[in-house]
């Protein structure tokens, strides 16, 4: 491997949404993200987490350059959370949002976490995942 250029972190990364409106509700109701407003005129919009954020593109309102081919709900995001499994079980319950799988255990990149997975508006599958 050349030891001059490798990456080291995640900056953000894009979805394409049917419905803006939905997947920001989504994701500040269920995630607990920010909105955000970028571009020259604020055109565009972004969920910031933590240090990182997921640019919102709308389905035929995509910005270039996107996706050779940008698809509403093909997304497989897993985000980790600081907080109990059971707390999110709970907080999904009371928003009546359905696990799909879970708590499961899987190996994430700083090794076992256990998870659970639901599904954004647009079919997207979410996994939360938390490191004991």
């Amino acid at each position: 491997m050349d030891t001059c250029c490798k990456v080291s972190s995640f900056d953000h990364l894009v979805l394409t949404v049917k419905n803006l409106a939905e997947s920001i509700a989504f994701y500040e109701k269920v995630l607990g993200m920010e909105t955000i407003k970028f571009g020259p005129n604020g055109e565009r919009t972004a969920l910031q987490f933590g240090i990182q954020k997921i640019n919102l593109h709308e389905v035929g309102k995509e910005f270039k350059p996107h996706a050779l081919v940008p698809k509403a709900g093909s997304g497989d995001l897993c985000f980790v959370s600081e907080n109990p499994l059971i707390k999110w079980q709970e907080h999904l319950a009371r928003l009546n949002i359905s696990v799909e799988e879970g708590p499961v255990p899987r190996t994430g990149a700083r090794g076992r976490m256990n998870s659970i997975y639901v599904r954004d508006p647009d079919g997207n599958l979410i996994e939360i995942a938390y490191y004991d």
